[in-house]
């Protein structure tokens, strides 16, 4: 509860003005049937004409002054559980973003889904119901009984007697509903996950003929939540229906016990109808509070779950320090220039790395050196540890030992926001946003012009974007997908270029290239960043020829740095990389 708390603290004279139209709808409703029994008892049975009417116009009142407060009521609580869920959501994704890649891994995608929409939406409504439906319960039944012990003290005891069964037996059916819905959610999170493995991975699905196994799969998730569902239902069915059973034994003791005591004096004609209405309202407000009393236990997981994402400490926090030198975007191409070639750009001093929860180190005792002006390039076998080199740099993790620094500083001391701002990064899987090509590429420069993307799409060798109907404002799908993986390697690169950066890691960017885009794009390249610290991971040898510095890993460990021929005459696991890829001992170039 303390977790509401925080989302309605700033709207806590909303929730009060809410709380007090509700009252006045609970009060105006139970002014109705006090106003009906003096019209019976006074004004029929005395045939006074003038009574009923005064009487009739002002029921009518309270009933529009009633009907009024519900309506505003119910807006207020609509404005009141918008507001909260809009924050809510704004806070689990501006968590998310400082969340490291292994945080963010332990909850999943199809999980981080759920809770964001679904778990959200369910405390919205869960919000609404309890002002609407179970706080004024308490001022229903006071001032009901109240009532009703002012018209006759044994009907005031049977009301409370009718009250309390009722309220025991909610009771009784909640503990039942926290161990249902808590797997409801969890169901839903499953469902989430292999629908979404269903969509994304279709082409492999069907390449593999798996729409059969897939199709149970999908059904089997399904079938587990609608039987949980089910069972829900049935809980529901089985209170509504003892709830309505109460009710009706209560209204007919009503008339029982009420006929015995207006024909002893106590009571008048109209205050059988009086105490009726009082137990439908009464009993009716418990009824409803009852539904939502069994769904409070679903909302209480989704609160423990929005809490598990708000208060996950991330593994990876910002240092307290400042970069000391580098280069900002801010800063022109002649500035740059202006900068010493050969400046120690990024450092790795003995480092090893072994990703959570794993056994055995990915890198182990990393040393190199990358310069400015200069290009190292980064090669190896599969799970070797090449890309996780760049996550370091990044700091999407943190290293185990040793020490990554960037511009003389280390990773750990600075922001992430102002670490990253040095370095253009080419991830593996080429990943492009939905709207436009612009737009995609002032993700690199938001204040770029079309005069310099066009350049650096001729840098990148993207000149298909000239030959597009739209040009720069040809329209992107979500991740792509109108673009062959050529194509979209091209586009990441060039928004990479957009931003003035110290420091351009390449990783394994230019796998879906043919021998002559790669090579056009690396002679271009060399005068677009000419004074920055090139990093460059690849699989592909002609890729990296003219690196000044290349580096060879091997299980995780460099066992060879040099120039290409250097490696060639010394280094025997780069011997048997470059063997495999040449043709007639030359690599193709």
């Amino acid at each position: 509860m303390k977790m509401i708390f925080r989302f309605l603290k700033p709207y806590r004279w909303l929730c009060f003005f809410t709380i007090l139209v509700m009252l006045l709808d609970v009060a105006g409703g139970l002014l109705v049937p006090r106003l009906t029994a003096d019209m019976i008892n006074i004004g029929v049975e005395s045939k006074n004409l003038d009574y009923i009417i005064g009487k009739g116009i002002a029921m009518l009142a309270v009933t529009v002054f009633s009907g009024a407060g519900a309506l505003l009521g119910s807006w207020l609580c609509a404005d009141l559980s918008a507001k909260i869920g809009r924050d809510m959501r704004n806070a689990v994704y501006d968590k998310s973003l400082t969340l490291s890649a292994h945080d963010f891994a332990q909850f999943g995608t199809g999980s981080m889904i759920t809770r964001t929409l679904n778990d959200i939406n369910i405390i919205q409504q869960s919000v609404v119901w309890c002002i609407q439906m179970v706080l004024p319960v308490p001022a229903v039944c006071v001032m009901g009984v109240g009532m009703a012990f002012a018209i006759d003290t044994v009907m005031g005891f049977l009301l409370i007697a009718v009250t309390v069964l009722i309220i025991v037996l909610a009771v009784l059916v909640t503990r039942r509903a926290s161990e249902i819905f808590g797997r409801l959610q969890k169901l839903l999170d499953r469902m989430n996950v292999v629908l979404r493995e269903n969509m994304t991975g279709v082409r492999v699905i069907r390449a593999f003929c798996k729409e059969r196994a897939e199709e149970q799969r999908m059904r089997k998730a399904f079938e587990d939540y609608a039987d949980t569902s089910i069972s829900a239902n049935l809980l529901f069915a089985g209170l509504e229906s003892a709830a309505f059973f109460v009710i009706n034994i209560c209204i007919v003791s009503i008339l029982w016990i009420g006929g015995d005591r207006i024909g002893a004096g106590y009571m008048e004609i109209g205050d059988i109808t009086a105490l009726t209405e009082y137990s439908i309202m009464i009993l009716f407000y418990i009824i409803m509070a009852q539904m939502v009393i069994i769904l409070l236990p679903r909302a209480r997981v989704c609160i423990c779950r929005i809490r598990e994402v708000l208060e996950k400490e991330p593994e990876i926090t910002d240092g307290p320090g400042m970069m000391r030198g580098g280069t900002t975007d801010a800063q022109s191409g002649s500035e740059r220039a202006e900068k010493a070639v050969g400046k120690e750009t990024v450092c790795f001093q003995n480092v090893s790395f072994r990703f959570p929860d794993a056994d055995e180190y990915a890198l182990s005792g990393l040393d190199f050196v990358c310069r400015q002006g200069q290009t190292t390039a980064v090669i190896g076998g599969t799970g070797s540890g090449k890309s996780t080199i760049a996550k370091l740099i990044l700091r999407f993790y943190d290293v185990t030992e040793g020490a990554v620094r960037v511009n003389g500083t280390d990773v750990r001391d600075i922001s992430q926001k102002e670490l990253r701002s040095h370095i253009a990064y080419v991830p593996q899987k080429a990943w492009l946003f939905s709207g436009t090509i612009a737009e995609n590429l002032r993700q690199g420069n938001e204040q770029a012009g079309e005069d310099e993307m066009r350049r650096v799409l001729k840098t990148a060798q993207a000149d298909f974007v000239s030959g597009l109907s739209n040009g720069l404002d040809a329209h992107v799908s979500q991740g792509g997908t109108n673009f062959s993986g050529g194509q979209k390697q091209r586009l990441s690169i060039a928004r990479a270029l957009m931003k003035k950066a110290d420091l351009y890691i390449f990783d394994d960017s230019f796998s879906a290239l043919d021998f002559k885009t790669d090579a056009a794009l690396r002679r271009a390249l060399k005068k677009e960043v000419a004074d920055a610290a090139v990093l460059i991971i690849a699989q592909r040898i002609n890729t990296i020829l003219d690196a000044d510095q290349i580096l060879v890993l091997d299980e995780g460990r460099i066992v060879g740095c040099g120039t290409h021929g250097e490696l060639m005459a010394n280094c025997p696991v780069y011997r048997e990389i470059a063997q495999s890829q040449m043709k007639g001992g030359k690599a193709n170039v």
